[in-house]
C-alpha cells in the first residue's frame, strides 16, 4: 500500500510538472498566471531598491530626510529610488506606477529598460509617462508576439482599424483621425504585405472609399477589386488617378468654405463626403523612370502626391504608403513626401540606412530595434510616431484568400463616386488563358 501511495504521489508530481511545461509552450497566459507572475512579483519586491541603485536610478536624499535617518532612526542614509505607488498584475505581465523623486525624469528610466529587464527576468520593460512626476513601468512576462491573436473585442470602428499586437499585449490600432498618413517599409518576406492585408481587411468593413495604386499590374491589390472604388495598375494610370484625387480635394475645400468650417468632420452628415483611403503598394514605382521624356510626368505625379500629403487630411483623404525603401535616392520630392507621413511602421530591412529613413527622424532609439528583427519572425515590426514613442508589433497571419473574401462580403459598402468611375475595377483580375500549343504530329486516318 505504501508503494502504491508513493507511486501516486510521484505520478501526480510528474503530471503537474508536465502540465506546467505544456502550458508554458501552448498556453503562456496560464503559465504566467500560475508561475511567472508570483515569481516575478516576488523578485521585483525583494530586489527593487538594490536594482534601482545599481542602475543609477536613485538620487541623494534631502537634508531633512538624511537628518531624520541619521539621528532619529539611527539607520544608514541611502540614495532614494522612485517610490512604488501601485503594482497591478495583467494577463501578460506587470504594471508598476512610480513616483519620481526630484532629479529624475522619465528618460532616465527609459534608458535603463534593458538593464531592468534582465534584472527582473521579464521579456520586456517599457516606460510611459502618465502625468507629471509619475511613470508606469510596463513589464511583459513572456513573448506575446510568438503567436499573435487579436482579442475578439478588437473590431474596426469609425476610422480606427486594429491591425497588430504590441509586445506589451495591447492592440496596435491604425487611427486615421489621429494619424492621417503613414509609411510602411520592409524588405521582401518581412511581413509588409501581411500588414497591408490586415489593414485592407479592417478597412473593408468600414464605410470608406478604398483606392488602390499597385504598379505591379495589380498582382497584390487586384484580388480586392470588389471593395475598391478605384485601382491603378501602372504609373500612367496612377498619375491620372492622383490628379483626379487632387481635383476632388479642391472641390471638398470649396465645400468646407461654403459651410464655413475647416474640417470634413464638422460638416453635417447629409452633405459630408465619404472618407477616402489611398493605398500605395510600392511607392518607388511612381518615382522611377526609364527615359528623360518620362520625367515631367513623374514630377507631376510626385508633386500632386506631396499636395495630398500636405492638405488632404482636412477633407478626409488619407495616404497609406508602402515600399521597400524610401529616401532621397528615389528622386526629387521623396523627402518632402516622407515628411508628411506621420505614422511609421518598419519591418525587417536589409540595411540600417532604410531603418533610419523610416524612424531616424522621429524615433532614433527605434533604429537599433529594427535592425535586430530576426529573419524567421515575419510580421514583426517597429511602429513609431512623431511623439518619439515606439513599440514592437506583429500582425496576425491571414491568407490573401481570406482578405479577398472579406472584401467580397462587404462589397456593398463600396461608395459610388462619379469622379472615380474611369478607374473603377471591373472585377477580380484573372490570369489570361494559356495559348494553345499545336500537336507535334498530325493525326492520320486509319486505312486498310
Amino acid at each position: 500500500m505504501a508503494d502504491l501511495v508513493t507511486w501516486l504521489e510521484a505520478g501526480t508530481a510528474a503530471a503537474g510538472v508536465g502540465g506546467l511545461g505544456y502550458a508554458k509552450v501552448r498556453a503562456p497566459r496560464v503559465y504566467w498566471s500560475l508561475v511567472g507572475l508570483p515569481v516575478t512579483w516576488s523578485r521585483f519586491t525583494f530586489t527593487y531598491r538594490d536594482t534601482m541603485e545599481v542602475c543609477g536610478l536613485t538620487v541623494q536624499p534631502s537634508g531633512f530626510r538624511a537628518f531624520v535617518k541619521r539621528n532619529l532612526a539611527r539607520s544608514e542614509v541611502r540614495p532614494v529610488p522612485p517610490k512604488v505607488r501601485r503594482v497591478s498584475p495583467t494577463s501578460v505581465g506587470l504594471r508598476v506606477t512610480l513616483r519620481l523623486p526630484a532629479g529624475l525624469e522619465p528618460a532616465d528610466i527609459g534608458a535603463s529598460c534593458e538593464r531592468l529587464r534582465h534584472a527582473w527576468g521579464v521579456r520586456s520593460v517599457t516606460v510611459a509617462e502618465t502625468k507629471p512626476g509619475y511613470v508606469e513601468l510596463r513589464m511583459t512576462g513572456y513573448d506575446v508576439l510568438r503567436r499573435v491573436r487579436l482579442p475578439r473585442t478588437a473590431r474596426p470602428r469609425d476610422l480606427v482599424v486594429p491591425v497588430a499586437l504590441r509586445e506589451n499585449g495591447t492592440v496596435f490600432e491604425r487611427d486615421y483621425r489621429k494619424i492621417p498618413h503613414a509609411l510602411t517599409l520592409g524588405a521582401n518576406q518581412s511581413g509588409k504585405s501581411m500588414y497591408q492585408r490586415n489593414l485592407i481587411k479592417g478597412l473593408a468593413q468600414l464605410p470608406v472609399g478604398l483606392i488602390g495604386i499597385d504598379c505591379k499590374r495589380g498582382v497584390e491589390q487586384g484580388r480586392y477589386a470588389p471593395r475598391l472604388s478605384a485601382l491603378a495598375t501602372d504609373p500612367q494610370s496612377a498619375g491620372r488617378l492622383i490628379d483626379a484625387l487632387v481635383a476632388e480635394m479642391e472641390d471638398r475645400f470649396d465645400l468646407l468654405a461654403l459651410h464655413g468650417v475647416s474640417d470634413l468632420w464638422e460638416l453635417p452628415d447629409k452633405v459630408r463626403p465619404v472618407p477616402l483611403v489611398v493605398l500605395i503598394d510600392e511607392v518607388a514605382e511612381l518615382f522611377w523612370v526609364t527615359s528623360k521624356k518620362d520625367e515631367p510626368a513623374r514630377d507631376q505625379t510626385v508633386m500632386q502626391l506631396v499636395r495630398l500629403g500636405q492638405m488632404a487630411r482636412a477633407v478626409g483623404i488619407y495616404l497609406e504608403v508602402c515600399g521597400q525603401r524610401f529616401g532621397s535616392d528615389l528622386g526629387r520630392g521623396a523627402t518632402a513626401l516622407r515628411a508628411q507621413l506621420t505614422g511609421r511602421v518598419v519591418h525587417r530591412v536589409n540595411d540600417k540606412q532604410t531603418a533610419e529613413m523610416g524612424l531616424g527622424d522621429i524615433a532614433p532609439d527605434a533604429v537599433m530595434a529594427v535592425t535586430g528583427i530576426a529573419p524567421n519572425r515575419p510580421g514583426v515590426a517597429v511602429a513609431g510616431d512623431t511623439s518619439g514613442g515606439w513599440s514592437r508589433i506583429r500582425t496576425p497571419e491571414i491568407t490573401p484568400a481570406h482578405a479577398a473574401a472579406v472584401c467580397r462580403q462587404f462589397a456593398h459598402l463600396t461608395p459610388a463616386l462619379p469622379f472615380l468611375a474611369p478607374f473603377r475595377p471591373v472585377g477580380q483580375i484573372t490570369a489570361p488563358p494559356m495559348p494553345t500549343v499545336p500537336p507535334l504530329a498530325q493525326p492520320q486516318p486509319v486505312t486498310e
